[in-house]
């Protein structure tokens, strides 16, 4: 049957995916599942891929205009939806599309963004029939940064990141993204992380920032930088990159290799994302914090 714009407009759905930074990041320790136990505080930030669904298909499938992005049922958005239908007991299908603007595998979280919108979209499509917390659970079966991005707004988070406070706390900054044109294996990084030098130098650090507003000379701290940077030198070429330009402070997000920076001026971080951009190696992106 031939589908109307009207019936079009109906059967597809199309939804912002965010990127996600961490402004902190402890890694306490490592569990007998082989996840880590951390302290982060977790921001939604405003670099969206868009996902589109349609649905009255025959079979569920994944496409991205990425090349790198799995197009089966490797990717997370394939999977949430799976997991949805499982739950919801019907045998739907539907058809996904990702429109990919945010860096793969950069420490920002496009895959686990893009899962947790699918979530989002098909409990909305079949009238809310699962609470945040029901949507939380699945998103958690697929990855540790699912229910973050479903929780959708600053989060101190604890456990795997699957543990969610509300960060209230002023966060005044314009975002300046620099990625360096690689991906990074998450696993590879966590793999070499010494936990036993991790928790002797910033334990104290973390007690800090749990009992106050973040605070970027005494809070912007990273245990996966030191790491990644000893793998991959130009995260910290990136890092001193930001800091001339005016930054007023630097940090790799999550595993990397993406470094951003926080701008009090809006002028000079529009200033600096002119002058950056002119590096062709280099993606720069500048973004608002989600709150």
């Amino acid at each position: 049957m031939r589908l109307t714009p009207r019936a079009l407009l109906f059967a597809i759905m199309k939804i912002l995916s965010p990127a996600k930074i961490n402004l902190f990041l402890h890694v306490i320790g490592k569990r007998s599942d082989g996840y880590h136990e951390l302290v982060t505080l977790m921001c939604p930030i405003g670099l969206y891929d868009t996902v589109s669904i349609g649905f009255d298909v025959r079979e569920t499938t994944v496409t991205c205009n990425h090349p790198q992005v799995p197009q089966n049922e490797k990717n997370l958005a394939y999977k949430a939806a799976v997991c949805f239908f499982n739950a919801l007991k019907k045998q739907e299908r539907v058809k996904i599309f990702i429109d990919k603007h945010i860096p793969v595998s950069a420490g920002l979280g496009g895959g686990s963004s893009n899962a947790a919108v699918v979530f989002l979209g098909l409990n909305r499509h079949y009238g809310s029939p699962f609470s945040q917390k029901d949507l939380m659970a699945m998103g958690l079966s697929l990855g540790a940064d699912v229910p973050f991005f479903i929780y959708r707004k600053p989060a101190i988070a604890t456990g795997i990141g699957e543990k969610l406070k509300s960060y209230e706390g002023p966060l005044p900054f314009r975002i300046l993204l620099v990625y360096p044109g690689f991906e990074v294996s998450t696993a590879a990084i966590y793999k070499n992380l010494n936990l036993g030098l991790t928790k002797y130098k910033n334990k104290h650090s973390c007690n800090r920032f749990t009992k106050q507003n973040f605070d970027v000379a005494n809070h912007l701290y990273n245990d996966l930088e030191a790491v990644t940077s000893s793998m991959y030198p130009d995260v910290q070429v990136v890092k001193e990159a930001l800091l001339r330009r005016g930054a007023n402070g630097v940090l790799m997000s999550g595993s990397g290799p993406t470094v951003f920076g926080l701008f009090y001026d809006s002028d000079k971080a529009r200033e600096a994302y002119g002058f950056l951009s002119q590096n062709k190696q280099w993606q720069v992106y500048l973004a608002d914090l989600i709150v």
